[in-house]
């Protein structure tokens, strides 16, 4: 890991580093979208016929009648899993459901003058596709996070993608109900669930994060399906002043063995700490190559000069996962994905059981908007009815603006209305 000071002599090369990382994207998307568009462009055009090629290129499927996973494959996972796991895995579950029960919007409305009524109806999308990774690691988790909130807003039709699915995947899949699942990975899974086939149906909507590939398609198809957000390599803040160095290395160290290309980052004033935790998380990663690379690459620990420049940098850098000292430390958190509070609260609780989705916003986008959930798989449909006695208090108001806009036709609309209440 690097350390940077924000003070001193290198008080400017610290700030052109923390210049870059404000401004960290999907650049490394552009490496591989020509050959994604080839790839969904096949896809949206051929349908099965470039579908089946690429997933027995890819997917490593032998037959093309093991794409669908059957509900028997899935229950017979489900009968196989050890007790304990099962056990877990439920457990998961109802904590993830309960949180998106308390997220899920309401229908409401209001009067808000007499003969007003206006609100909002909340509606469930048709259909989602849900993308669930099985590269490096089994990713069950994944299903349960994206599934779930689907299911508490009401989705009808939930489709689960996973290419070369792990036991304990189709396991979950059963635990959830899922009927429909396909042996599918890469940006011609999300290619198809965008476009549709003879095989696959189109979705409504993309969710779950994926590679470099799958994102990349996901950023090809946004304009024609909805996707939930372009997650990329997981990321990770530990700004303290009091934890210790093994709690903050072995966060540090969990969150990088996701990718090669996690961001790993912990800032304090504090030098002391800063040099434990860098020696702790080079000691914790010893045995595990892929954090070990991430850290090298892109492990970073930062020594600010004040305790308010520790909370403006972290801000500025908006994190996926981010831990801090003390509940009173969420008074300054404005931009963070998910949140972390004391050193009882390890970042991987959130990946798997707390109950928050751990389908997070990364690359900065926690400025803009938070992790995945219920809501995003409903629609709000707003309602408004007048009254003859409403339109007439109102309407006079509304003619004026759209006379100012130039918008006659607007006008000329509300005026029929009040001149027929005018002769009665």
């Amino acid at each position: 890991m690097k350390l940077i000071r924000t003070k001193g002599r290198g008080a400017q090369a610290a700030e052109e580093l923390l210049a870059t990382l404000e401004l960290r994207s999907g650049t490394a998307l552009d490496t591989v979208l020509p050959a994604v568009r080839r790839i969904v462009t096949d896809v949206r055009k051929k349908g099965d016929r470039a579908l089946f090629r690429y997933a027995e290129q890819f997917d490593g499927l032998a037959s093309l009648d093991t794409l669908r996973v059957t509900t028997e494959e899935m229950a017979d996972a489900w009968e196989a899993l050890d007790p304990a796991m099962r056990d877990a895995l439920s457990t998961a579950a109802k904590q993830i459901r309960r949180f998106a029960q308390r997220q899920l919007p309401r229908s409401w409305k209001a009067s808000p003058i007499s003969g007003l009524t206006t609100g909002q109806l909340v509606r469930p999308l048709n259909s989602v596709g849900c993308y669930v990774p099985s590269g490096r690691h089994p990713l069950p988790s994944t299903l349960l996070m994206t599934a779930i909130p689907a299911q508490v807003a009401g989705v009808a039709r939930i489709v689960a993608v996973s290419p070369k699915p792990a036991p304990e995947t189709l396991a979950a899949a059963h635990l959830l109900g899922i009927t429909e699942f396909y042996r599918l990975g890469g940006a011609h899974a999300v290619a198809a669930l965008a476009y549709g086939t003879a095989t696959v149906a189109r979705v409504d909507k993309i969710v779950g994060p994926g590679n470099l590939y799958v994102t990349a398609a996901k950023r090809l198809v946004a304009f024609d399906c909805a996707i939930d957000m372009l997650a990329g390599p997981t990321e990770i803040i530990v700004t303290s002043e009091a934890g210790t160095a093994p709690d903050i290395a072995s966060d540090l160290v969990a969150q990088a063995e996701h990718d090669p290309e996690a961001l790993a980052i912990f800032i304090t004033t504090r030098g002391d700490l800063a040099k434990e935790v860098i020696a702790e998380a080079r000691l914790r990663s010893r045995e595990n190559a892929v954090a070990r690379q991430a850290l090298d690459r892109n492990g970073l620990v930062i020594v600010a000069a004040t305790v308010e420049e520790t909370r403006a940098i972290t801000n500025r850098l908006a994190p996926e996962h981010l831990t801090v000292d003390a509940a009173s430390d969420l008074e300054w958190v404005n931009n963070a994905g998910s949140v972390f509070v004391g050193r009882w609260s390890p970042q991987p609780m959130g990946d798997y059981i707390s109950g928050p989705n751990h389908t997070l916003p990364t690359g900065g986008t926690a400025r803009v908007r938070g992790g995945l959930s219920v809501n995003d798989f409903v629609k709000l449909i707003t309602v408004q009815e007048y009254s003859q006695q409403a339109l007439s208090v109102l309407g006079p108001k509304a003619i004026l603006i759209a006379e100012a806009e130039g918008l006659y036709g607007h006008a000329e609309a509300i005026k029929t209305r009040l001149k027929r209440r005018s002769r009665g």
